[in-house]
């Protein structure tokens, strides 16, 4: 009887090692998603023209949105033809639609024009393509 007692406590020991070891924490497999090499796709909304005129005044704000399947990493602005600066925008974590807004502003500014060009950058590197808008002060 002791000798079974002693191969069955030998018998539930081996088990438990057994088991413990295969319950350990592993590394999932995780999967990339194929690199489709192009970039966000950004379409300024307002003002909804290439060319646009506006009053000098209050601040003329620039929206639109930067849209990709593999995620927006960074949104980048740049206004040639005035004193704007604007930080690129870098949402944590990157999402696939980014909805942005710049002021522009006009006070004291008539007759000035300025050119507007926005772009992302995807989750995997990749530019897109620039989307530009000219803003004439009057």
């Amino acid at each position: 009887m002791a000798a079974l007692r002693s191969r069955s406590a030998l018998l539930v020991a081996a088990a438990a090692v057994v088991s413990g070891v295969g319950c350990e924490e592993r590394d999932r497999l995780t999967f990339q998603p194929p690199d489709d090499g192009v970039g966000p796709v950004t379409t300024i909304t307002q003002p909804n023209t290439n060319d646009t005129t506006v009053s000098a005044g209050a601040a003329f704000f620039v929206t639109g949105r930067t849209i990709d399947p593999d995620g927006v990493d960074t949104v980048y602005f740049l206004v040639v033809g005035g004193n704007h600066n604007f930080q690129p925008f870098t949402p944590n974590p990157p999402t696939d639609t980014l909805t942005f807004g710049v002021p522009i502003l006009t006070s004291g500014q008539s007759g000035a024009t300025y050119t507007i060009h926005v772009h992302g950058v995807d989750a995997l590197g990749n530019q897109g393509d620039t989307s530009t808008r000219v803003v004439h002060i009057q």
